[in-house]
């Protein structure tokens, strides 16, 4: 399949599309007629004369309309030409011609076509009538007449028949959300299984835990990995529930909610249609006025995806730090080589996985703001920022769908760790030394600590030397065994 979008090198708003249906190079044009006059449009083209004016009004991110939301659209346009052929508006030919259109579209067939950049103004109708347009004409052309003849297939009339881009953008918007929600949730559980296969890899593993990055008692990789993996099950969770919030949807509320120029029985069943076509389970408000004034929804969904990039972000930078060095670092994992790191410095290899990962984080995090931004900039009746709305949400599931299988692919599932390093830290640094803080006394351990810190000794070094602890014990006390149980070990008897 030929890229839905080139990059627009000349900022002229030409995006470039190859397709079987925008291929320009050599196209002839025909005349368009709107509310503004008349305009060229290429001949050969799907879209029309509005999605030309567009096209010349908003090169301003540069980017397409993201494809989740297109074939979400194509799945409103498929329920509203449902209901509308149930309620007698069209013959079966021309009913089968924009419902065979609706697929094409929904499958991606048709992504090159939709030629609007992501950010608009109009709450979106760009959007709308470039779907609209693209619809009309690939019936026009399954039913053998010529793109343009709008008598027969109207992007208008036909496929926006008793719909406004206030009722099916939002619509289209929630669809293509849940849908895109789904497959994060297939990727946030993908990746907290990995984890927890670290878990038990890792779990006889002890090695020093930090608090404000200082040394502070044992724990064991295993127990670190396992809190990764739960705080990936929390988000997990989260993203399931968040769903629901976007199942309720304003398709029938027309301009603002009212459902003006739209029959009550095509209001009653057009939901029914798009759950139908989505298997989703959508529900017409009850208050389609309101549906369609607010937007908070986005915010509190996306407040999820803020905290599933909390968690990536700190996960990754913890990887990072764990696996610094190799020689001069924490070095207490490895994490798995993909590119050389330097073009001045020799063997250097970076974590550059979780670097990545770290920038979808914040990237996902500054959307969060943008969101929260757009919708609370809603007036009266509609919230005009829908676009960027939409280009922030699906943007933010796009990134961190994509971060997570990254992440697990290229970075969790090839670790490992360093257990000589991992032990070395164990019998030298002054952590292991709490372990025996009820054994020995605080002070005693306190004053071995201190030692240990002016002659530069390891703790196992000194303990034994001093013969608080036989070899034997001093193992023991640092343990899997031991550090792995709820709370301190038993103190040892004399015998």
């Amino acid at each position: 399949m030929e890229p839905a979008f080139a990059v627009d090198v000349a900022g002229d708003g030409d995006w470039n599309h190859r397709s079987d249906y925008e291929d320009t190079s050599m196209s002839t044009y025909r005349i368009e007629q709107d509310l503004l006059g008349a305009k060229e449009v290429p001949a050969d083209s799907l879209h029309g004369i509005y999605t030309e004016r567009a096209i010349e009004n908003f090169p301003i991110s540069m980017r397409p309309v993201n494809p989740a939301l297109i074939h979400a659209y194509a799945a409103v346009k498929l329920a509203c030409a449902r209901t509308n052929h149930e309620l007698g508006c069209w013959d079966d030919s021309k009913f089968q011609a924009i419902e065979t259109a609706c697929r094409d579209m929904m499958e991606g067939r048709l992504d090159a076509a939709i030629r609007v950049d992501a950010l608009q103004g109009g709450a979106g109708t760009s959007t709308n009538m470039n779907v609209n347009e693209v619809l009309a004409n690939r019936a026009l052309e399954l039913l053998g007449k010529p793109f343009g003849e709008y008598a027969a297939v109207s992007p208008l009339d036909d496929i926006n028949r008793h719909q406004s881009t206030n009722d099916t953008y939002p619509t289209a918007l929630k669809v293509a959300a849940i849908q895109s929600l789904r497959r994060l949730q297939r990727e946030v559980i993908d990746l907290l299984e990995e984890f927890q296969r670290k878990e038990q890899e890792f779990a006889g593993m002890v090695k020093i835990g930090r608090t404000q990055l200082q040394d502070a008692v044992l724990t064991t990789l295993g127990r670190e990995m396992g809190a990764y993996a739960e705080a990936f099950a929390r988000d997990r969770w989260r993203i399931y529930k968040c769903e629901e919030r976007l199942r309720i949807v304003n398709l029938g509320g027309t301009a603002i909610g009212t459902g003006l120029a739209a029959p009550r029985q095509y209001i009653f069943r057009v939901v029914d249609r798009l759950r139908e076509v989505t298997q989703l389970g959508l529900a017409r408000a009850e208050n389609l006025v309101e549906c369609t004034q607010n937007a908070d929804v986005f915010v509190e969904v996306h407040g999820i995806m803020k905290a599933c990039a909390t968690n990536l972000l700190k996960i990754a930078t913890d990887l990072r730090l764990l696996s610094s060095g190799p020689d001069a670092g924490f070095g207490e994992i490895r994490l798995p080589p993909r590119q050389a790191g330097s073009s001045i410095m020799p063997g250097k290899v970076n974590p550059v996985i979780p670097e990545a990962v770290s920038q979808a984080a914040i990237a996902v995090m500054a959307n969060d703001q943008a969101i929260a931004h757009a919708c609370s900039l809603g007036n009266l009746e509609l919230n005009a920022f829908l676009p960027l709305i939409a280009d922030a949400m699906l943007g933010s599931l796009d990134l961190l769908g994509n971060a997570c299988r990254v992440f697990r692919m290229h970075c969790v599932a090839g670790m490992g760790a360093d257990e000589i390093r991992c032990r070395r830290n164990v019998e030298s640094a002054t952590a292991s030394l709490t372990a025996m803080v009820e054994m020995l006394g605080y002070e005693t351990v306190q004053a071995l600590a201190s030692r240990a810190h002016a002659e530069g000794k390891p703790v196992r070094d000194l303990v034994l030397e001093e013969q608080l602890l036989t070899p034997e014990q001093f193992d023991r006390m640092v343990s899997p065994e031991s550090v792995n149980r709820l709370g301190s070990p038993p103190v040892e008897k004399e015998p």
